[in-house]
């Protein structure tokens, strides 16, 4: 469930957050937005047409209406009644998602042109049932995305706040720029998650990598992160690599 038919938060509001950033480092990005059924095209308009990088909450779906997006009623019906019966059944602050379920659900996508340039994009409406208010590393450029179009680009999914905490998608694009390959580089990240965390129970995280020369490379702490590979010529589902088995 990613998009406006997404799980809402703990109160029961559906809020997206994207992310945008292309070969020559400009990006945008929204964060909270509520009612817009495409945030990653708001983020784009963010980096078309504002001196800024990132708008959340009223102010962006505000500047998302200024230019023309509709309003759309969230959570669809069918969200609606499950967050209900969610609700009657647990007294908890915030739900814990179940692993390769709910905590690998962001869309990320990165591409690389005839001419040798990359972008990337990346979108979700979150963990489901969060705490109001709560973003994740999906609209935060050097978390759940970045380019860098001398390098390679990245992009992240699986639990937000592991993330953040070590700046992933940045932090794989440097490695890349260290030398290693997109495969050696999304490992290691992982690895540096790991290390960080006593406890893996539920804590799946997941990257994605592309250079240059479009090499490729995916991994994640545990298993069930898959990817989709499109070229000139193939179509593919891969399933990445992986740290521990769950």
């Amino acid at each position: 469930s990613v998009g406006i038919g997404g799980r809402p938060d703990l109160s029961g509001h559906v809020t997206l957050d994207a992310c945008i950033m292309d070969s020559n480092s400009n990006c945008g990005s929204v964060a909270c937005l509520e009612g817009i059924k495409h945030p990653i095209s708001v983020a784009r308009r963010v980096m078309d047409q504002t001196p800024h990088v990132m708008l959340v909450g009223q102010g962006a779906k505000d500047f998302a209406l200024s230019c023309g997006f509709k309003h759309v009623k969230s959570p669809i019906k069918e969200v609606k009644k499950e967050w209900r019966e969610w609700k009657r059944g647990n007294k908890e602050k915030f739900k814990k998602p179940t692993i390769n379920s709910e905590n690998h659900d962001t869309i990320g996508m990165l591409a690389l042109d005839a001419n040798g340039n990359l972008s990337g994009a990346c979108t979700t409406s979150g963990w489901g049932y969060k705490l109001p208010g709560r973003v994740g590393d999906s609209p935060i450029i050097g978390a759940g995305l970045f380019v860098d179009n001398e390098i390679g680009a990245a992009c992240a999914t699986g639990m937000g706040e592991a993330v953040i905490r070590i700046s992933g998608s940045h932090t794989v694009i440097e490695l890349m720029r260290q030398g290693y390959t997109p495969q050696e580089a999304c490992e290691e990240a992982v690895s540096r998650i790991i290390s960080k965390h006593k406890n893996l129970d539920g804590l799946q995280v997941g990257f994605l990598a592309l250079d240059k020369k479009g090499n490729y490379g995916a991994y994640s702490v545990f298993n069930g992160f898959n990817f989709a590979l499109k070229t000139v010529n193939k179509s593919s589902l891969i399933d990445a690599g992986y740290n521990r088995r769950w």
